[in-house]
């Protein structure tokens, strides 16, 4: 599991979120971390939500990298509405890795459009995690990628 929050929290301990230096800190974390393992021939999960301090060609620049060494990247889609998804802003949990944990402050970075990103790969599975378990959801992208290894 290769957890997003991971290269930002080291780029955080240097630079404020959103900066240049953090952005491209972050970047370089997450794409080196990529190709060790695809240079390893290791699968890994990342974890992952686009957002406008993102760059566009991120998730471009991550494939490439991948599929250059013979690996294959699998997009899935966790989702939940936005009803959802504030009520789960506030979970304990999420100040463990120095996540959003203020509904306020996710309603005004909502409002002042933090959260686009121009476009995201279509997924090979989109799951609605309000209707399902994490451990279903689980078993759900065990099934895709071992379907996808076939």
């Amino acid at each position: 599991m290769f957890h997003n929050h991971l290269a930002v929290d080291a780029a955080l301990s240097l630079f404020e979120f959103g900066s240049p230096a953090f952005v491209r800190l972050r970047e370089t974390i997450w794409l080196a971390g990529f190709a060790e393992a695809a240079a390893e021939n290791r699968s890994f999960i990342f974890t992952f939500a686009p957002e406008a301090s993102v760059q566009p060609d991120f998730i471009g620049k991550a494939r490439d990298i991948v599929e250059s060494a013979g690996g294959r990247v699998l997009f899935v889609a966790l989702t939940c509405d936005d009803e959802g998804l504030q009520g789960r802003i506030t979970a304990s949990s999420r100040k463990a890795f120095g996540k959003l944990t203020s509904v306020e402050e996710y309603r005004a970075l909502r409002d002042a459009g933090a959260f686009f990103f121009p476009s995201v790969p279509e997924p090979a599975l989109s799951l609605n995690t309000e209707v399902l378990s994490p451990d279903e959801s689980a078993r759900r992208i065990e099934n895709l990628i071992e379907q996808a290894a076939t």
